[in-house]
């Protein structure tokens, strides 16, 4: 076996440079990967209950919206705006 195995410059194997620098990459990917999961485990274990307070304001928020969009509808009827005018007349007339 006389396979000739490409050299560079200051004497090394090219094929070992290259297996070194893809090592390098990998453990570079994998530390920045554990660096991440570690940082999302310790998240969750400093704030359990923090998503489940976000989804409570969450649906708060609908049901306030909800009930408000019934407000207006209610308000904008003739009936409803007509009785509350009456109110006002009344409450003006009595001050005066």
């Amino acid at each position: 076996m006389d396979t000739a195995i490409p050299v560079n410059g200051e004497g090394q194997a090219g094929i070992f440079i290259r297996a070194r620098e893809r090592a390098e990459r990998l453990r570079e990917t994998c530390r920045a990967r554990l660096c991440v999961m570690d940082a999302r485990m310790r998240t969750l274990s400093a704030e359990p209950e923090e998503g489940a307070a976000t989804a409570e304001y969450a649906v708060v928020l609908v049901a306030a919206t909800g009930f408000a969009a019934l407000l207006v509808a209610i308000l904008k009827s003739d009936a409803v705006r007509k009785m509350l005018l009456d109110i006002v007349k009344k409450a003006l007339m009595m001050g005066g």
